[in-house]
């Protein structure tokens, strides 16, 4: 059973680290890198995915951490919508669509089986670090 001692160690974290670069490669060129609003808001939510699950992990309590999962994984919903519009307005072909939101919903998952996780196995968090058996 493996241990997490990081947020790097996150499955979910891992996941939301290659969705984040294939947003930035995705947004970096063509009509979507135009549009300034829905390319900057895709990045937006794809980097807060990563970054709620690693400041929930370093937040040192299980109930902020079950709060900072709650977010990024609303932003993995919010991304999926967003990929949405890319591909209405014509910015995604089918294949990048397809690609950017199984990666959503994959990241999606790993998340909400973390919650799953952490709320059937509370355990009090030491200021010598965190392990979770997973």
């Amino acid at each position: 059973m493996p241990t997490i001692t990081r947020f790097e160690d996150i499955e979910a974290w891992q996941t939301a680290r290659e969705l984040t670069n294939l947003v930035y490669i995705m947004t970096g060129h063509g009509e979507i890198a135009r549009d300034f609003g829905l390319c900057n808001q895709m990045r937006r939510a794809s980097v807060s995915i990563m970054s709620n699950i690693a400041e929930g992990f370093e937040s040192r309590t299980n109930s902020l951490f079950l709060e900072y999962l709650e977010r990024a994984k609303a932003s993995a919903g919010e991304l999926r919508a967003q990929n949405y519009v890319a591909k209405d307005a014509g910015y995604l072909n089918d294949r990048d669509f397809h690609k950017l939101f199984e990666l959503c919903e994959k990241c999606s998952r790993q998340i909400a089986g973390f919650i799953r996780y952490l709320e059937q196995k509370p355990k009090a968090i030491s200021d010598e670090g965190i392990e979770y058996n997973v």
